[in-house]
């Protein structure tokens, strides 16, 4: 399962706009000195994603306790609320998880920048609203799992800036230098006497007016035919 190729598009050109460094004008001005052929999947972010793992379903389990606790003295807007931040954190770090794994594993640009952006705008912001909003009658238990959320997201949210960074910096390392490659051999060589092969343009014999002529003999006969 992958995403869906406009999404990937969309996704491959924030992550070139965003984490792509400009000062480098070629492959030999490598600021980090990363070699071509080294993994840039990030131990420490893998790290907090299966930790992260396997803490959510505690989390979950703490909020729906504490909502159901809690849900006959909350006022009717504060319920819908709750309840529709329940739902949508829910949905959003599955999706946010497996777009991490993916990423960060297999070394994918989209899915980490979409694991990114899933963790920024839209799962911290609900997790902090849920912290700080005094109106919730914010339990002691709750408040304790939502500063460990919130904890994962930010420190996912800076190592996974810093490894998409690294990692497309990478991959524009490896594309300058197929550049500059093609660039060194323009022509594909013989491999019997290793001469660059030439491509000869086909020369027409004879004049404009005898194929004019003979095309003309053709489409009367065809014609009479």
């Amino acid at each position: 399962m992958s995403l869906p190729e406009p999404v990937r598009r969309r996704l491959s050109n924030f992550s070139r706009t965003v984490f792509t460094d400009n000062n480098r004008t070629g492959p030999e001005s490598r600021s980090d000195n990363i070699p071509d052929n080294e993994l840039v999947s990030n131990l420490p972010l893998q790290m907090s994603l299966y930790f992260n793992l396997y803490f959510f379903p505690f989390w979950w389990v703490s909020s729906v306790v504490m909502l159901q606790l809690k849900y006959p003295v909350l006022p009717d807007y504060y319920k819908f609320i709750l309840v529709t931040i329940t739902i949508l954190t829910s949905l959003i770090e599955a999706i946010r998880l497996y777009l991490g794994y993916m990423g960060n594993l297999q070394e994918k640009v989209p899915e980490l920048a979409g694991f990114w952006l899933l963790s920024l705008f839209l799962q911290l912001p609900l997790i902090l609203f849920l912290l700080f909003n005094e109106g919730l009658k914010i339990q002691p238990l709750e408040r304790a799992v939502h500063i460990i959320f919130v904890a994962f997201l930010i420190f996912q949210v800076v190592i996974a800036f810093l490894t998409l960074k690294k990692m497309v910096n990478q991959l524009a390392t490896r594309f300058r230098l197929h550049e500059f490659d093609q660039l060194d051999n323009p022509l594909p060589s013989n491999n019997q006497g290793g001469q660059k092969t030439k491509v000869e343009t086909p020369r027409v014999v004879g004049s404009p007016m005898e194929g004019i002529h003979s095309t003309s003999i053709g489409w009367g006969s065809a014609v009479r035919a």
